[in-house]
């Protein structure tokens, strides 16, 4: 399993890429202490970004919609959302290879979004976010690879 800032350093390039492939330019903030991960400027226009990597789950992909404060020794707040401090969720899951660009206020969510990749199994359709309406790029699903084995000295090694 890998280390949780990997994780969180794959999405932020899955996003970074999605969106140049798209044509946004990018612009990435100096510190670790922005609310937002990314700004992407349109031509006439910025916006913040914030990236979470999205996990499938019954059927849709779900993201934290909120900033966890509860390792900290004595936080003032366990959570806090990202209302009017974001533009977009910039979401990457790994298990569907999607990369989806969530405007806050499609999402306007205290703790959890979440972007239906099938069908809900009660029937409902209205209040559904559809992970395709969102979907920027697709590099297909992440599958766990093997690590390659060291050369014994056959040809083209480095012995």
């Amino acid at each position: 399993m890998a280390h949780p800032k990997t994780t969180g350093d794959t999405t932020v390039l899955a996003v970074m890429h999605a969106l140049q492939m798209t044509g946004y330019d990018i612009l990435v903030p100096f510190g670790e202490n922005t609310r937002y991960d990314l700004v992407i400027d349109n031509g006439s226009q910025l916006a913040r970004v914030q990236c979470k990597t999205g996990r499938l789950r019954g059927g849709a992909v779900r993201f934290p919609a909120c900033s966890s404060y509860a390792h900290h020794s004595n936080p003032k707040l366990i959570r806090r959302d990202y209302i009017g401090e974001i533009d977009y969720f910039g979401v990457h899951c790994p298990e569907t290879g999607g990369v989806y660009l969530v405007p806050i206020e499609d999402a306007e969510l205290r703790r959890q979004g979440a972007l239906r990749v099938e069908p809900a199994r009660n029937g409902q359709s209205r209040k559904i976010r559809l992970a395709k309406t969102y979907e920027i790029a697709n590099f297909g699903p992440r599958l766990p690879t093997e690590v390659p084995r060291a050369s014994s000295g056959g040809p083209g090694s480095c012995a």
